[in-house]
């Protein structure tokens, strides 16, 4: 029997689990609500065909899975790209690795006051992202779209600071992400994660204003502990993933707006 959890954070890190498969054999991995949760549900049914049990702990921010894994409160997660992980590593010493990619949520700018970018006014309010890559990511989707420049220098993690050319005066209002899809009718516009996005009913591709290309750096990944990389049911849990069956779920539920993007790491 597969058996779904669906925790808070705050009470997957009270349980002060062993951090290895229980007694049935389950694998528990840390997802975040929309894509990532729902084409999980997919990966479980297939994973059950390989013999390997799973069960999904949703996490509504992107902070804990990676302190939960590495405290082996998880066994492993999918939720985040690796500029973020990288980010994660370098600012809390985590020992994690990526074992395998799984799927592009491109980043869109949404707004409830115009419907294109050009309407943004002089001195307008957009949110972002309050964490440095996610932030960082907005910034350069709206660089891509002509409204900033940044310092080319400082690489993918770049924030408000590192503008360098800022034509409209634009202020940057820095959230939580998963709060904003509520900002929209307080701004001129946000940029939101595919996954909140979807959660909050917005399609990306019909109702962004501007969305992120194809050739984004921010594919997202599978991550366990470092130590425990090579262990079978990793394995076994990256082909589930990989699996033609995941694949056709992923392009008929999001129709263009989540993209798999199934290969190993180099």
């Amino acid at each position: 029997m597969r058996f779904f959890l669906k925790l808070t954070a705050a009470a997957v890190l009270a349980s002060a689990l062993t951090g290895q498969a229980l007694a049935n054999d389950a694998i528990k991995i840390g997802v975040t609500p929309g894509a990532h949760e729902e084409v999980m549900e997919e990966v479980v049914k297939v994973a059950a065909t390989k013999g390997l049990d799973i069960e999904l702990v949703s996490f509504s921010d992107y902070v804990i899975p990676n302190q939960a894994l590495d405290d082996g409160d998880l066994d492993a997660n999918s939720f985040q790209h690796v500029p973020y992980l990288d980010n994660q590593i370098k600012d809390r010493g985590y020992e994690l690795s990526v074992v395998g990619y799984n799927i592009l949520t491109p980043m869109g700018i949404y707004s409830n006051k115009i419907k294109s970018l050009d309407e943004l006014p002089e001195g307008a309010e957009v949110g972002i992202p309050n964490d440095p890559t996610n932030g960082g990511r907005a910034l350069l989707v709206l660089q891509s779209h002509g409204l900033i420049k940044v310092d080319p220098a400082v690489g993918l993690v770049v924030s408000p600071l590192d503008i360098i050319e800022n034509p409209k005066n634009i202020s940057f209002i820095e959230l939580d992400a998963a709060q904003l899809p509520r900002s929209l009718d307080d701004l001129d516009a946000s940029a939101i994660n595919t996954n909140y996005a979807l959660e909050a009913g917005l399609n990306p591709i019909k109702d962004s204003i501007a969305i992120e290309g194809n050739d984004s750096p921010y594919a997202n990944v599978i991550v366990t502990q470092t130590s425990r990389k090579d262990e079978p049911w990793v394995k076994t849990l990256v082909e589930a993933y990989h699996d033609d069956t995941v694949r056709k779920f992923i392009e008929t539920k999001y129709e263009g707006s989540v993209l798999p993007v199934f290969k190993l790491p180099e």
